[in-house]
């Protein structure tokens, strides 16, 4: 507790548009299980007021947290500085815990105006666009460097901080993890899960999870299930969420002949049905943070192949825990997915690895432990 009386008071801050993804995962799930006695967490969303599919509330409001919103009038709106500096000061704030490229040059300069201490979690620079390439990444990327601490969701994350002039000593790799109580498989749904998304008795559901943009290669996917059907004509490929790439990838779908083989499923607000409807969980990724899609599938003991993107090959251990191969590669990814169905047994038992590998380092309460031991060790040198 800050000065031994009362709990230490935290600020959660971000900005995001839509629905949101991961780091919304890690962010409401963390303020929920953190201990208000010791930490009390507030949550607060810059929100575009133009932004009509914004679902962030909704999803705060299920989970009970304390939330709260700035509204924007666009994304370079100078009415959230007064807006925020006010919340700091009414919920008498001790950290200012950013998330991304917008809210950490918020929380760096709130740091200073209100001495308040400041935390960015790094989730990742997976963006596409001219602008967070060459503009907001860069940029970023200066400003964690001036950050007094900065949590990474990876190694790899870490070391292109550090690369970019963050002191070594103030970076602290902490690896997403997952609420292994709730997400857990109940085969009693499964043949219900299937039945909803259209698999039949006798086929093989193949999955992936994931916002539909270009970091996802999905494209590299479709390219390699095109193989995988020909040794495994009743295999399926199901893909849900939803993005910018849909229209793209629903063309290439018909483009290879796919239409009555590949579903593009779309956001789902309950996932859970979806894990239990696969057979195996495919990530193809070229660039990730710690991927939440993989952390629910070793949950729901789904078998895994992904490529080792980000902290993915830190949380699966190849050959252990699933199968692991570089990215870009639909030669491997190809290869793998067909072993990893051939060899059911041995497939299962890395799967049941996966379960027991979130039950314990990977468990969501590990994680949320240790951020508040960086929270606790901040306000101590403060």
């Amino acid at each position: 507790m800050t000065g031994g009386s009362r709990p230490i008071r935290i600020l959660e801050l971000r900005s995001v548009r839509g629905t949101g993804g991961g780091p919304e995962k890690t962010i409401l799930l963390g303020a929920l299980l953190s201990d208000p006695n010791e930490f009390q967490v507030t949550v607060c969303y810059l929100r575009d007021q133009r932004d009509r599919i914004f679902g962030v509330d909704n999803r705060a409001a299920q989970a009970g947290v304390d939330y709260v919103e700035v509204l924007e009038k666009h994304s370079f709106d100078p009415g959230v500085w007064p807006k925020l500096r006010r919340l700091v000061r009414e919920r008498v704030i001790d950290i200012i815990h950013s998330h991304d490229y917008k809210t950490n040059l918020l929380a760096l300069l709130l740091s200073r105006a209100t001495g308040v201490a400041a935390l960015s979690t790094v989730h990742g620079w997976t963006g596409h666009s001219f602008r967070e390439r060459w503009g907001y990444y860069p940029a970023d990327k200066r400003v964690l460097a001036r950050f007094p601490r900065v949590v990474a969701v990876s190694s790899e994350i870490g070391r292109e901080l550090i690369r970019c002039g963050a002191d070594p000593a103030r970076v602290t790799t902490v690896l997403n993890g997952i609420d292994h109580r709730q997400f857990r498989r109940d085969p009693t749904r499964v043949a219900g899960a299937r039945a909803e998304l259209g698999v039949k008795g006798g086929e093989i559901a193949i999955g992936a999870v994931g916002r539909l943009e270009p970091q996802k290669r999905f494209d590299l996917l479709l390219e390699a299930f095109t193989a995988i059907v020909d040794r495994f004509p009743q295999a399926r490929l199901l893909i849900v969420g939803d993005g910018s790439q849909r229209q793209a990838l629903d063309t290439a779908i018909k483009t290879l002949e796919l239409s009555d083989r590949c579903r593009l499923v779309g956001h789902v607000d309950d996932v859970v049905p979806a894990y239990h409807a696969f057979d195996l969980l495919v990530q193809s990724s070229d660039y990730e943070g710690t991927p939440n899609a993989v952390l629910e599938a070793m949950a729901f003991e789904v078998p895994i192949v992904a490529t080792a993107a980000g902290g993915t090959a830190e949380i699966v251990r190849d050959g252990v825990d699933g199968r692991i191969v570089p990215t870009g590669r639909r030669d491997l990814l190809v290869s793998n997915v067909m072993r990893s169905l051939e060899d059911p047994a041995g497939t299962a038992a890395m799967a049941r690895h996966a379960r027991l590998r979130v039950e314990g380092e990977l468990s969501f309460e590990t994680r949320v432990r240790r951020i508040e031991g960086i929270y606790a060790e901040m306000v101590r040198r403060a």
